[in-house]
C-alpha cells in the first residue's frame, strides 16, 4: 500500500522540477530587484521587511515544496510531515508580515495588496498545512492540491515582484533637480 502512495508521489517528479526551478531564478531576480531598488536610494528598510522579503519568502517555500516532493522518500509520512512544517512555518510568517505591515509607516497598503501580500499567502499556507495532513489518508487529491498551492505561491510571488518592480520604477524613483 506505501509503495502505491510513494508510486503518486514519483508522478509529480518533472512538474516539481520545473516549478522548483522557477521558484529558483525568480529568487534570484527579485534580488537584482533589490540590488537595484537600493542604489537608486528607493528602499525603505521597514517597507522591505513587510513587502520585499514575504516575496523571497514564497519563492523559497515553493523551492522547499519541490524539494520535499522530488526526495526519495521510504515513506509518505515523512514528506507529509516536511510539508506539514512549511505550512506551519508559512502561515506564522504570514501572520507575522501582516503584523509588521500594519506598523510600518512607509507605505501604506491599499486593498489590493492586502490581498496579494497578505490575504493570498496566508490562505496557501493554509491549505498547504492541511493538505500535508491528508497527503497520507487521500494522496492523490491532496497531490493536487499541494501542486496548485505551489503554483499559487508562485504566481503570487510573480505579482508581488512586479508590483514592487512597478512601484520602484513609477513612485520611488528619484525626482530629477
Amino acid at each position: 500500500m506505501e509503495h502505491a502512495r510513494l508510486t503518486a508521489l514519483g508522478a509529480w517528479e518533472s512538474f516539481y522540477v520545473i516549478v522548483g526551478s522557477s521558484a529558483a531564478a525568480l529568487t534570484g531576480l527579485q534580488f537584482v530587484v533589490i540590488v537595484l531598488g537600493a542604489e537608486m536610494n528607493a528602499i525603505v528598510a521597514p517597507a522591505v521587511r513587510a513587502f520585499a522579503t514575504p516575496t523571497i519568502v514564497h519563492f523559497c517555500a515553493v523551492l522547499l515544496m519541490s524539494a520535499v516532493l522530488s526526495a526519495p522518500w521510504n515513506a509518505l509520512s515523512s514528506a507529509s510531515v516536511a510539508l506539514g512544517a512549511c505550512g506551519a512555518a508559512g502561515v506564522l510568517y504570514a501572520v507575522r508580515v501582516i503584523v509588521h505591515a500594519r506598523r510600518q509607516k512607509e507605505y501604506v497598503p491599499v486593498a489590493e495588496d492586502w490581498l496579494w501580500y497578505f490575504a493570498f499567502p496566508l490562505v496557501a499556507y493554509t491549505t498547504l498545512l492541511i493538505s500535508a495532513i491528508r497527503l497520507q489518508r487521500n494522496p492523490v487529491s491532496a497531490l493536487f492540491v499541494i501542486g496548485a498551492t505551489a503554483v499559487t505561491l508562485l504566481f503570487i510571488g510573480i505579482h508581488n515582484a512586479w508590483d514592487a518592480v512597478m512601484y520602484l520604477a513609477l513612485e520611488r524613483r528619484p525626482q530629477k533637480e
